[in-house]
């Protein structure tokens, strides 16, 4: 049922629609383009609901509202409209994540009403690259197996620690996490690279379309950084992904983070937007 903004839940009947609204910026909106490529937009499997905006009888925009809620396509008008849909029903996401400017509406609209977030981070460089790789990749970086588990899941869980501020396995999340480096193992989305066994870089593919992937989880152990292994390991990913998983690659990053940036950047990311998150 349309509000009087125009917004309802998106279902399987409203995929094409969908998708193609996605398509008009299918980078940046691979995450969500993703989600209703494998879920059809069934609430049960999104794990939450899609909203679409309509005018005139066409989707303008849309919002993913699941563990992550994230504007797709919205304009400062279509922010406002979602945030005082989100009002209605209290918070429920633990991230709010996509373009900066979207973000910032939408977080404006739901603030006074959603509670103290833990973090907010503005300004987040979304970086992409379509050729390959200025640097040689490492050669030594490869897809991961079940046999790297014991070495896999630890830097996950560091990663994710340094990375959010807190461990995945708090609050008894780590059968779910553990799960999760699985999955990801198991589509053949999960790359690092060994030194005698230990695992020196690692990376992940978080979410792929035809038309773009886009990659998560990038960590170097500390006391390995600096010498160059994110700069070769991401062009080997970058390789590898434009090969066999989609042809254009991305991802965003802090903007505080300055080593990460210039070792994008040495690989031939460029970037194309601005992101922002809000975490609760």
């Amino acid at each position: 049922m349309l509000t009087r903004h125009g917004v309802r839940p998106l279902g399987a009947t409203d995929l094409d629609a969908f998708l193609a609204l996605a398509s008009r910026d299918p980078v940046v909106n691979v995450f969500t383009d993703y989600r209703a490529r494998t879920t059809n937009l069934e609430p049960r499997w999104l794990g939450g609901e899609m909203w679409g905006r309509f005018d005139g009888g066409e989707m303008v925009a849309a919002c993913h509202v699941g563990a992550n809620l994230v504007p797709v396509q919205a304009t400062a008008e279509d922010a406002r409209a979602f945030a005082e849909r989100a009002l209605t029903r209290g918070r429920t996401v633990s991230t709010i994540v996509g373009p900066h400017d979207a973000v910032q509406v939408f977080w404006n609209g739901v603030a006074a009403g959603w509670g103290k977030p833990r973090e907010l981070r503005w300004n987040q460089p979304h970086l992409e690259i379509r050729g390959t790789p200025l640097v040689a990749p490492d050669p030594a970086v490869r897809r991961t197996t079940r046999q790297d588990m014991d070495e896999l899941y630890p830097a996950c869980v560091a990663m994710y620690t340094e990375e959010v501020g807190i461990s995945p396995e708090y609050g008894g999340g780590a059968e779910l996490y553990r799960a999760r480096v699985t999955q990801l193992m198991n589509r053949g989305w999960s790359f690092a690279r060994f030194d005698e066994g230990r695992l020196v870089f690692k990376a992940e593919v978080a979410c792929a379309t035809p038309y773009a992937a886009q990659i998560q989880g990038v960590w170097v152990p500390p006391d390995r950084r600096g010498e160059g292994l994110a700069t070769a390991g991401m062009a080997a990913v970058v390789e590898l992904v434009r090969r066999e998983v989609a042809p254009i690659v991305s991802l965003y990053v802090n903007n505080w983070n300055d080593s990460a940036r210039r070792a994008y950047a040495k690989v031939g990311f460029v970037e194309t937007a601005r992101f922002a998150t809000v975490m609760f």
